[in-house]
């Protein structure tokens, strides 16, 4: 069954055993045995698969999905993300592409993430690990070590252009 007392707006959703707070928008989404805290927006085109709980007031945007998951208070996770297996804190900041690598072909390992993160556009966290409270991840940064609280975390190579590579690289196949 299903608890949607109180719910305002859970336009063109499924709710499978799914408990909703008060004044929650839940938008196109899919939401299977998990818990929405009061003031919870998601949506449109997400899914809240089994095993999770989201706290009040977070914001969950289009396109992300949460699996045996537990998601603090007012944690905004943008869009284009996926967060399986965690435990994050409360005012974390996901940004747009985050992906938690949380199975490695045989098991699967959690994820923890401290409050008031913020994790960078484009940021791979191989579980396990821990983002302490506070940390910052640099946008395009893959994570396989903990980061101690209120540190920043860069993983990213040194870029490196090429001048007029391009335009080798075709004339010696003959396409210029």
């Amino acid at each position: 069954g299903e608890d949607t007392a109180g719910a305002d707006d859970r336009t063109g959703s499924v709710l499978t055993d799914a408990v909703i707070g008060k004044n929650c928008i839940v938008k196109n989404t899919y939401i299977t045995e998990s818990t929405l805290e009061e003031n919870v927006s998601i949506g449109p085109f997400s899914q809240v698969r089994p095993g999770c709980h989201i706290a009040a007031g977070c914001k969950i945007g289009d396109f992300v999905e949460v699996k045996n998951s537990h998601i603090g208070q007012r944690t905004a996770i943008a869009h284009l993300t996926y967060v399986g297996d965690t435990d994050c804190g409360s005012g974390v900041n996901f940004g747009c592409g985050v992906a938690i690598a949380n199975f490695n072909g045989k098991e699967k390992f959690r994820t923890t993430i401290g409050d008031g993160a913020f994790l960078g556009c484009n940021t791979n966290l191989v579980a396990p690990v821990t983002i302490g409270a506070g940390a910052y991840t640099a946008a395009g940064s893959t994570v396989t070590r903990d980061v101690p609280p209120d540190a920043l975390h860069i993983a990213r190579p040194e870029e490196t252009i090429k001048e007029g590579w391009a335009k080798r690289r075709r004339q010696a196949h003959g396409k210029d």
